[in-house]
Order: structure tokens, then C-alpha cells, then sequence
């Protein structure tokens, strides 16, 4: 089961970089995810969640920028599989597992990627413009963040 919230995590970072560790983060610092003696010990650190939680929101607000490059591209993919990635590997670490949850958050990161993209397209499409889109997007990637890390603890 612990790999699926890994997956699911990963999937999450796909849709939104920065949720994903965030909320782990936050989740390590607060105590409910035992990383101590892991690589991962410093999402524990009293300035992780709140550095990540401003990169969180920055993303957030610069998604709605007509300007900003596709989740596609290698930048912002390749963020998408790292964030990912250690976002899996935390909630991998909690059942002594990193490495095998941090393989499948790099998984759920190229899924969430793609298929975010494919989903939020089609959405868009559906309401004739962007922004509601981008906003259910942003609803889904916080509310999931928020009940995978919850399933772990």
C-alpha cells in the first residue's frame, strides 16, 4: 500500500512540482513522517516546508501566466520527475523502502505530467478558456497531496 501513496505522490508532483514536497515536508517537520536517520532527515528541517511551501505558491500563481512554458518541456519536466521522486522516496522511507518510492514517485511524476496535461487541455477546452481549468487542476494536486500524506500517517 505504501508504494501506491508513493505513485500517487509522484502523480501529484506531476500535476503541481512543488505541492507534493511541500506537503511531505510539512508532514516530516510536524513529526507525522518519521524520516530521522534517512537522506531524506532534512525534510524535517524547520525551514523545508516553509521554503517549499513558497515555491508551491509561486507555482501556483505562475501557472495562471500566459507566459509560462509547458509542463512538457525539459525544465519543467524534468522538475516534475525530481520533485517526485523525492516526494515518493519520503513516503517510501516510512516503510524503510526510499528507493523502491522513490522509482515509483518518478513513475506517478511522468503520469501526472502527461496525463495533467492531457486532462487540463481537454478541460479547457470543455470551459472555452484556461483558468477554471488550471484552478481544478490546483484543487486536485493540494486535496491529493493533502489525503496521500494523510494515508501515510
Amino acid at each position: 500500500m505504501l508504494l501506491v501513496l508513493a505513485y500517487l505522490i509522484g502523480v501529484v508532483a506531476g500535476l503541481r512540482a512543488f505541492t507534493a514536497p511541500a506537503v511531505v515536508a510539512w508532514a516530516a517537520h510536524l513529526g507525522w513522517l518519521p524520516l530521522a536517520g534517512t537522506p531524506l532527515a532534512f525534510l524535517a528541517h524547520v525551514a523545508a516546508p516553509w521554503i517549499l511551501t513558497v515555491l508551491a505558491v509561486v507555482e501556483l500563481i505562475g501557472d495562471q501566466l500566459p507566459r509560462t512554458p509547458s509542463r512538457k518541456v525539459p525544465v519543467q519536466f524534468g522538475t516534475r520527475i525530481l520533485t517526485g521522486a523525492l516526494s515518493g522516496a519520503a513516503v517510501g522511507a516510512v516503510g524503510g523502502q526510499l528507493v523502491l518510492g522513490l522509482v515509483v514517485g518518478i513513475v506517478g511524476a511522468i503520469v501526472g505530467t502527461l496525463g495533467g496535461a492531457a486532462v487540463r487541455a481537454k478541460l479547457a477546452a470543455a470551459f472555452g478558456r484556461d483558468l477554471p481549468a488550471a484552478l481544478i487542476e490546483d484543487a486536485v494536486a493540494i486535496v491529493g497531496a493533502i489525503l496521500v500524506v494523510g494515508a501515510v500517517i
